[in-house]
């Protein structure tokens, strides 16, 4: 099967509790910071760490832009000031037209707790407010909406809404559509915020952990919720040291709502598909972002599932015990932790692990480690088995050296505000 045309992710930001911007993001992961407090929000008060992000209430909206107005599009706002990323995508829409560059977003909640609110001032006849706009804040296709009205597109946009996977499958999404000629780049990206539905459905399920996440560790008992936005600008082509995507895949086993199949076996079909695009073997792979929720059930699936693809050869972490697990945002956030690593040269480690459970059998970076990898693949597995990979490159003769002090020193110099061009540009660092 001949390998799809690579595309580059020419801009992208990330905003979640472990930073704000690239520049905060690429010092936490190096530095395996968590993001994650034991706090409460609104009237959530059960034992929980969370990974929130502060100052939201303080963000506002573009002049006419207010009906948009909500905790998860103030997120969305927020992450689309860090690294010029506004200016980069309003330099876009210049060179190829509104309606050539696609939005394509993914999102769980999307802006519910802006509903959740509106409830608690119905009228003595049960009735909602006035000023309340399901359709411009807690409809799945909101934040969508929001990036085209903000940036005046009126190009090809949708939401996708897979449970956890979502924010990874757009990246397929613009894939088809940039191939298929009807757009010439493409606005992707995910946000999720905190909202009571997510945190008190969670405990529901006896999914939350009373304590800071362990992903694949021996002792874990449940995930921490965290929220976040992280967007990228597709394109065909970009600078000779851009970071592309090489491939993407998606499967859906239907195996259970809420519970993966034992032995991965839908995860393992994602992670083949998007090496068979790429036209790679399990041992070009440098790295793997493992979706790693923490809980019992969903590590143990994708380790038996990488274990059978890839071996105990291949390093691999999970990077939620940093920002806890931003559901329909995830696939982006750890899709610019994957840029990053290629990018500045190193390999996550897995904040929160203390002891990677040994009959995994897998080669687990509980520390950051100083390699730096060429090929990176990222999980998403959402709710009844619908999976995502992502598998991202650099060319390594343009990376310029690769140990991790080497590119902490290049990094930290593109990624300062008096970085020059890069810096500028918001391109990974």
């Amino acid at each position: 099967m001949p390998a799809v045309p690579p595309l580059a992710l020419t801009h992208c930001t990330v905003t979640t509790a472990l930073g704000c911007g690239l520049h905060d993001t690429l010092r936490g992961l190096r530095e395996a910071r968590s993001g994650l407090r034991r706090q409460g929000f609104d009237l959530f008060d059960l034992p929980a760490w969370l990974g929130q992000v502060d100052g939201l209430d303080a963000v506002a909206l573009p002049p006419g832009l207010q009906r948009f107005d909500c905790r998860n599009n103030r997120l969305a706002e927020r992450a689309l000031l860090q690294d010029g990323f506004a200016d980069a995508v309003q330099a876009t829409v210049h060179r190829v037209g509104s309606a050539r560059l696609g939005v394509f977003i993914g999102t769980s909640t999307s802006g519910i707790h802006s509903t959740e609110l509106a409830y608690r001032h119905r009228d003595a006849d049960g009735a909602l407010p006035d000023g309340l706009d399901y359709g411009a804040t807690h409809s799945q296709h909101a934040p969508t909406a929001y990036l085209r009205a903000r940036f005046g597109l009126d190009g090809p946009g949708w939401a996708v809404s897979s449970a956890c996977s979502s924010s990874a499958k757009v990246f397929g999404s613009a894939q088809r559509m940039i191939a298929s000629g009807l757009i010439d780049a493409a606005l992707v990206g995910g946000v999720d915020s905190l909202c009571l539905t997510t945190l008190y459905g969670f405990h529901a399920l006896q999914l939350l952990s009373p304590n800071p996440c362990r992903p694949f560790d021996a002792q874990r008992d449940g995930l921490s919720i965290g929220e976040g936005a992280a967007f990228a600008l597709l394109e065909r082509s970009g600078d000779a040291d851009t970071v592309q995507l090489l491939g993407v895949g998606e499967s859906s086993d239907a195996h259970h709502m809420s519970a993966p199949h034992p032995e991965g076996l839908g995860a393992q079909l994602a992670m083949r598909a998007a090496l068979l695009q790429a036209d790679l073997e399990p041992s070009a792979i440098d790295y793997i972002n493992l979706h790693g929720t923490a809980t019992p059930s969903n590590d143990q699936a994708e380790a038996r599932a990488v274990h059978a693809l890839f071996g105990d050869s291949t390093p691999c972490s999970s990077t939620k015990g940093a920002t806890g697990h931003t559901l329909g945002a995830a696939g982006a956030v750890e899709a610019v932790f994957c840029a990053l690593a290629l990018r500045a040269g190193f390999l996550p480690g897995s904040p929160g692990t203390l002891q990677p459970a040994p009959e995994f059998a897998l080669d687990y970076c509980v520390q950051p480690r100083a390699r730096a990898p060429l090929r990176a693949l990222s999980n998403s597995f959402g709710f009844g088995g619908t999976n995502c990979s992502l598998l991202f490159g650099i060319d390594g003769a343009q990376r310029g050296g690769s140990s991790m002090s080497a590119a902490h020193g290049r990094s930290e110099a593109a990624l300062s505000p008096l970085g020059g061009p890069r810096a500028a540009r918001g391109v990974v660092p």
